[in-house]
């Protein structure tokens, strides 16, 4: 029992230390705008993290956590199958698949992903300035990942992803791995809970690798989460996010959650009108994001879920991600 002490000492201060170090690694503007896959930013599969302003290292669960911090799986105990579709701007369609698979104590996880743009609605042009016509999909940027995780002593969840990245554009084709590894502390059953991570790491010309950190609090009917995240070809950037919860056991159906973030990505100018954005007030913001999430586990003997996020953007317009989510 003493040593089972001391080794989990010794855990939350390596944790500490790891997220200090993601802190100080933190710099503005190193090499911005030189990494390819920019699209691997996006957080496709993770509505509930977009809804949250990035804020999600440290709550990933799930699913879910196949897409943002594969420590998050960890703690799965039955088998889950997601679907997700996020419709961004001027026509983009990034759709995700994702599954885990508890093997013993350790859990395996898989997922797929395709982004797409039809070709028709871009207005390409050559280097003299004339314009070409596109058939088919002018982008199809394609991910394939396995990750694995497991927990220790109770509290300490360990995971990592190995990623196949092959971005198509325009017939331009590039093909680079990249992997994730992330850990997350639960502390005092779960209400307080600490993530750090590696994300895309690998060839930093051709995929945005990044270093995360954040932190979360959490009780029965709220939850607060906060994060920091450097990309190598950004500036240092926040996301706070608030989730309310309205438990199973009060509506006797399922449970809601009801989630706002705010992450500090530069200002994309007023939404047009006539936008969702415009019509509830966030015409003029491109940080705040909205989302909500439903959850029951007695629909035909099945857990069901649904997440949806809502990511206003200004003169872009607002990006919507839905996935849905079945454990058995």
């Amino acid at each position: 029992m003493k040593n089972t002490k001391y080794i989990k000492i010794l855990t939350i201060v390596t944790l500490f230390s790891l997220f200090g170090v993601s802190l100080q690694a933190a710099a503005p503007y190193k090499k911005a705008g030189t990494s390819a896959s920019a699209f691997m930013k996006l957080g496709t599969g993770a509505p509930e993290a977009q809804a949250l302003g990035n804020a999600y290292t440290a709550l990933s669960s799930g699913s879910q956590a196949l897409f943002w911090n594969p420590a998050g799986i960890a703690t799965s105990t039955t088998r889950e199958v997601q679907v997700s579709h996020m419709q961004w701007y001027e026509g983009v369609g990034d759709s995700a698949l994702g599954y885990i698979q508890p093997i013993g104590r350790t859990i395996l996880g898989v997922s797929l992903r395709y982004m797409r743009l039809d070709g028709s609605k871009l207005d390409a042009r050559d280097s003299g300035g004339w314009r070409q016509e596109i058939t088919g999909d002018a982008i199809k940027d394609f991910v394939g990942t396995i990750s694995l995780a497991r927990t220790f002593f109770g509290v300490l969840d360990i995971g990592g992803t190995a990623k196949y990245i092959n971005e198509d554009n325009v017939g331009t084709k590039n093909i680079n791995p990249a992997f994730d590894v992330g850990g997350r502390l639960r502390i005092a059953h779960n209400k307080f809970i600490i993530g750090v991570m590696g994300q895309n790491l690998g060839d930093t010309e051709e995929v945005p690798s990044a270093l995360r950190g954040g932190v979360a609090i959490n009780t029965k009917y709220f939850t607060v989460a906060g994060e920091l995240v450097d990309y190598v070809d950004d500036k240092l950037r926040y996301g706070v996010g608030l989730a309310i919860h309205i438990p199973e056991d009060l509506v006797q159906v399922a449970s809601f959650d009801i989630r706002v973030g705010y992450y500090n990505r530069e200002n994309t100018g007023w939404a047009e009108k006539g936008d969702i954005a415009e019509k509830i007030g966030l015409e003029t913001t491109s940080k705040v994001t909205l989302g909500f999430g439903f959850y029951s586990s007695e629909v035909l003997g099945y857990g069901l879920g649904l997440d949806y996020a809502m990511m206003p953007s200004g003169v872009l317009g607002t990006a919507h991600q839905l996935a849905v989510r079945l454990q058995f």
